[in-house]
């Protein structure tokens, strides 16, 4: 007669959990967001996401130095201009926050990857990610070029990666080409390639002060109820030149990274925690409805699980400091 299995012998200490755990999360598979602006020793905390805030250039540094020590892999940025116009014209400037950023970052902590966002609607004064027709609806070919100037002046800065986050057709081929011309083809492009038009990045809007002045994104980003369509659109990405791919949100939908990651196994996955998704977490352990160390690290790693190699947090330096501390307690 067989003998029966017995996995509790497995998960009676934790040295035995420990050794037998399928899925790692370590700093090293994290990147910081950090939101950028003009001013010297700013440090805004973001009313919706605490423990976040609005930084100017300075304080972004430490940031990303405090980052690294902890071993987290790089940092994401976004920048909060002090100018906004109809086209979004600041994005491209290489003295704006951003530009600085990368470049003060690049020259304190060398080793972390730098990854800047590039879209218009933190630099427009309608909010959206492109150009307006006349009838204000977003024009798909004219602001293609703004994107593509962006993305120049952020590798023209030393960003490692540029990551594209319109989702506006088209928009991954043309960077990668105007990298190419400009002779930074060298720089990769982490794409937004299944991006949402999901109800979880209200608090973000408050961080990059991004929210449409009207209407919504839904036109160009996905409807969160469709999955196939996820590997349409990293296909897609993939044959304009994407060298990484990302998912966002990543709590909603872990089974869209894990269909991307299983349709390409070869190609590099991030998934974004994004703020909606941490604010949750936050407000929660404020309230003592959860433990947050516990809980922030079993969202991570079931992240991580699903499937992504990358996991874009604003938990990053939290958690780094936790797993460097043994991981979840009790």
């Amino acid at each position: 007669m067989p003998r029966p299995d017995r996995p509790m012998r497995l998960r009676r200490t934790s040295a035995l959990r420990g050794l037998v755990r399928e899925t790692r999360l370590s700093p090293a598979d994290l990147v910081l967001p950090l939101f950028v602006k003009d001013g010297d020793g700013l440090r805004d905390e973001i009313t919706s996401m605490p423990g976040v805030y609005q930084l100017s250039v300075d304080e972004a540094v430490r940031e990303a130095a405090r980052a690294g020590r902890l071993g987290v892999s790089g940092v994401l940025l976004f920048g909060i201009p002090q100018h906004k116009d109809a086209e979004g014209s600041a994005a491209t400037a290489d003295d704006e926050a951003v530009q600085r950023a990368v470049r003060a970052i690049k020259a304190e902590v060398p080793d972390l990857a730098v990854v800047t966002d590039v879209c218009l609607c933190e630099y427009t004064d309608h909010g959206h990610c492109g150009f307006l027709g006349t009838d204000g609806a977003l024009e798909l070919e004219s602001s293609l070029p703004q994107h593509v100037a962006a993305a120049v002046s952020h590798a023209r800065a030393g960003a490692d990666l540029v990551a594209p986050s319109s989702m506006i057709d088209g928009v991954v081929g043309a960077i990668r080409d105007g990298l190419d011309a400009a002779g930074f083809g060298h720089v990769g492009i982490f794409s937004y390639a299944v991006k949402y038009a999901s109800a979880f990045y209200g608090p973000f809007r408050d961080a990059a002060d991004s929210a449409p002045v009207f209407g919504d994104r839904r036109g160009h980003q996905m409807d969160p109820a469709n999955a196939r369509e996820a590997l349409r659109e990293a296909a897609l990405d993939v044959d304009e030149g994407a060298d990484l791919l990302m998912v966002k949100p990543a709590l909603s939908y872990l089974d869209v990274i894990w269909r991307v990651r299983e349709a390409f196994p070869d190609r590099p996955l991030g998934a974004y925690h994004v703020s909606g998704e941490y604010a949750m977490l936050k407000a929660a352990a404020e309230r003592g409805w959860i433990d947050e160390r516990r809980a922030a690290l079993e969202a991570l790693t079931s992240i991580k699980r699903a499937g992504a190699d990358i996991v874009i947090t604003y938990y990053a330096t939290e958690a780094a400091e936790w797993l460097s501390e043994g991981g979840p307690k009790g």
